[in-house]
């Protein structure tokens, strides 16, 4: 074999080898408009107000992402999913990002074509139960009948828990997480286990919240995050930056309100975020002040927080874990550089 013929074979074999780039921002420009997966009813994450705008942690996720590509945080359409649903209509194309309180785990990171992008939310399994049945701790649920929602990892957790603990329970099982705090309503279950994020939002479902309550046990570590398509790196890199976009500007102090008169500040890593210093959005196929246009339409980290499931919130949800690294928590971004 010549050379010539061997250096064919490699070239060919490298091309072969070679990732297909499915050019999601491409598609997505040309279209004029984000397509976006979302919990079909979840308050705080992502539900639709009474005048049929979305809204919710996992919303302005959506948002920020429209903000950085079109200036324009309302380009964005929004697509309900229930949890069976969600991972399919990704792995399709019918979505561009899933952004709904989704775990980030091994099997879904490596079997099903996807790539989750990062946290932005730390989670844990928990269990909401009425006051009325006397019970203190999850150990104490032994032949309990326990209301879950299909599709998810609370399933797996839940009899992970109790087989550990030697205690026994009955699965009563839903499509929707609105179906199972109607289970719980009524009587069809003595408890209903989930994210703790999530019951948050379905406790002010209920007819009576204040006759629920939450047990202390947290059985699981759920890593919320946002996912995207495998074979897209640029993509990837669009839906992971406008998340660490939001987390660097809160800890460097940037807010909607002064991201404006953040563009006379001497600090460097000020600068190179919002596109005055270099341009940090040519690797990914945006506009240099790409970050700045996040900022300035949605706004930081702990803005988005508060006003969704925070203390600006009737979830009322302590930072706890998703505090930034600064203050005790995760919640932790490379730098712009």
């Amino acid at each position: 074999m010549t050379g010539k013929g061997t250096a064919a074979i490699l070239i060919a074999g490298t091309l072969l080898a070679a990732p297909l780039q499915a050019a999601t921002l491409d598609e997505v420009k040309q279209r004029g408009e984000l397509k976006c997966g979302v919990n079909s009813g979840l308050p705080g994450f992502s539900n639709p107000d009474d005048k049929g705008v979305w809204k919710g942690l996992d919303v302005d996720l959506c948002r920020g992402i429209a903000a950085a590509i079109f200036n324009d945080a309302g380009k964005v359409q929004y697509i309900p999913l229930n949890a069976k649903e969600r991972l399919t209509a990704l792995q399709s194309g019918e979505i561009d990002v899933l952004s709904r309180n989704t775990t980030w785990t091994s099997s879904r990171d490596t079997e099903l074509g996807i790539n989750f992008t990062g946290v932005n939310y730390y989670d844990g399994q928990g269990f909401l139960i009425n006051k009325n049945l006397g019970v203190s701790s999850a150990k104490e649920l032994d032949g309990a009948a326990i209301c879950i929602q299909s599709g998810t990892t609370t399933e797996l957790n839940v009899a992970d828990y109790f087989r550990r603990n030697g205690i026994g329970y009955s699965a009563v099982v839903f499509d929707t997480s609105e179906q199972t705090v109607q289970g719980l309503e009524a009587g069809r279950c003595d408890v209903l286990t989930s994210d703790l994020s999530q019951l948050y939002a379905l406790r002010i479902k209920l007819s009576k919240p204040d006759d629920a309550v939450a047990l202390p046990e947290v059985i699981s570590k759920e890593p919320l995050g946002p996912s995207v398509r495998q074979g897209d790196d640029q993509w990837f890199n669009v839906v992971k930056w406008t998340h660490f976009a939001m987390i660097n500007a809160e800890e460097l102090g940037i807010t909607k309100a002064n991201v404006d008169e953040m563009k006379t500040s001497e600090n460097p890593d000020v600068r190179r975020l919002l596109g005055l210093e270099a341009d940090f959005g040519k690797g990914m196929g945006l506009d240099k002040d790409w970050a700045y246009r996040i900022i300035k339409l949605v706004g930081n980290y702990g803005e988005i927080f508060e006003a969704n499931v925070g203390q600006g919130s009737p979830l009322k949800i302590e930072r706890g874990l998703n505090a930034l690294w600064t203050e005790g928590g995760l919640q932790y971004a490379p730098p712009v550089r």
